[in-house]
């Protein structure tokens, strides 16, 4: 098929949706208007034709006014308070202010259709023209009350900087792209990055291409309050029921929250332990004056968890050598890091002030150790109101705990 056979057989082609679901209420909040076309053996989709950019640029915009007429006319038969994701090619529409679909939806609006019902999604990384050109349309779009959804962000890498200057009402991130259900840790760095960055913008955060349980339980964990992809439903010519998933998510949701919780359980055990050695280590230390001594006395009782054990003061600065582990289990110290300031990492100043108020140590969440180059935690413990205990657990150790990674 050619893109002179989709103009020719404009009457064969229909709009398809895929339901968007609402973390919150486990409903189907809205659709996402797709194109297909029907042939003998059923409907193919007509994804390529718009990202095609060698057919003419009326052909493309032909298609894609007779999809949105179509899409809007079955969704307000259907229920006129459900939201409808239109995609576009923001180039396109940069070149005629949106003119065409703005048009297209007002006249609508007499039928019942709600412009903040509607949608418009494009991919960040096709857009070519002039960011500052973009952002004035997108503000005066929004202005009509019409959301803004960038789309496939993740795929090949976004600029955060640029989804805060622009504001969109939703980010979609693809987990499609993700082989299997493998998420490496940098992915997970950067959509924690993202899932900030929604927040702080008023922005809501959507997972779509969610085709395994793993992947919605990735969506759930990191911040998803809407979820799109196979594993829920495919696209249907059809609108399904509101609540055709509820149930389902409910049970998915209990598994998530039962195992975030034990991780938690965890992670209070291991803090529990950490705690109580550090205090019987400390009873058998002579004197602070040491702090060589400190670390080295504690370190050999933290054999089995800890393969670095350090002193920092409370403005960050390092009191002690580093007491490292060998690969033959013997403590050393390495005196490189002595009097360095760690104060501009993050967390460290809220978690010297917060042990200092609650007189209690605290768990790091993972992150990866620039020397070891793996994932690791740190344990950190007031010694007094100046001195502060820092032991970093291995990722050897964290594997082998349920709940620690």
């Amino acid at each position: 098929m050619d893109a002179l056979d989709v103009i020719m057989n404009k009457d064969k082609i229909i709009p398809y949706f895929q339901p968007i679901i609402s973390a919150d209420t486990q409903l189907v909040i809205g659709y996402e208007a797709l194109a297909r076309i029907e042939v003998e053996n059923g409907v193919k989709s007509l994804g390529w034709f718009f990202k095609d950019h060698s057919i003419p640029e009326e052909y493309r915009q032909e298609i894609d006014e007779h999809i949105c007429h179509l899409a809007i006319k079955k969704l307000l038969d259907f229920d006129t308070n459900t939201m409808l994701f239109i995609n576009v090619d923001m180039n396109e529409l940069l070149a005629n202010n949106g003119e065409h679909l703005i048009k297209i939806f007002k006249s609508y609006e007499s039928r019942g259709l709600l412009l903040s019902n509607v949608v418009i999604e494009f991919a960040e990384q096709d857009f070519k023209g002039n960011l500052s050109s973009l952002k004035h349309l997108l503000t005066y779009i929004q202005s009509l009350g019409i959301q803004i959804a960038i789309d496939d962000v993740g795929k090949t890498g976004s600029n955060l900087d640029q989804i805060a200057l622009l504001r969109p009402n939703i980010v979609k991130v693809d987990l499609e792209f993700l082989e299997g259900d493998s998420f490496p840790q940098l992915y997970r760095d950067v959509l924690y990055s993202l899932s900030l960055l929604t927040r702080k913008i008023g922005a809501t955060l959507m997972f779509e291409g969610i085709g395994s349980f793993n992947q919605l339980n990735y969506a759930w964990r990191n911040g998803g309050h809407y979820y799109q992809g196979f594993y829920l439903s495919r696209p249907k010519s059809e609108f399904q029921a509101v609540d055709f998933c509820k149930n389902s998510l409910k049970k998915e949701f209990h598994h998530f929250i039962h195992y975030e919780r034990k991780k938690i359980e965890a992670q209070i055990t291991l803090t529990e332990k950490l705690s109580q050695l550090i205090k019987n280590s400390l009873k058998k230390v002579k004197s602070l004056n040491s702090y060589d001594d400190v670390v080295m006395q504690i370190a050999k009782q933290l054999t089995d968890i800890s393969f670095r054990v350090y002193i920092c003061d409370h403005d960050g600065y390092q009191q002690s050598s580093n007491a490292v582990k060998d690969e033959h289990n013997q403590w050393n110290l390495e005196e490189g890091s002595r009097f360095k300031n760690w104060s501009w990492r993050p967390y460290f100043l809220e978690n010297i002030v917060r042990m200092n108020y609650e007189r209690k140590g605290i768990l790091s969440d993972l992150y990866t150790d620039i020397e070891k180059d793996e994932m690791i935690r740190t344990y950190s413990f007031p010694i007094d109101d100046q001195l502060f205990l820092f032991v970093d657990i291995p990722y050897s150790y964290l594997f082998e705990q349920d709940g620690l990674m």
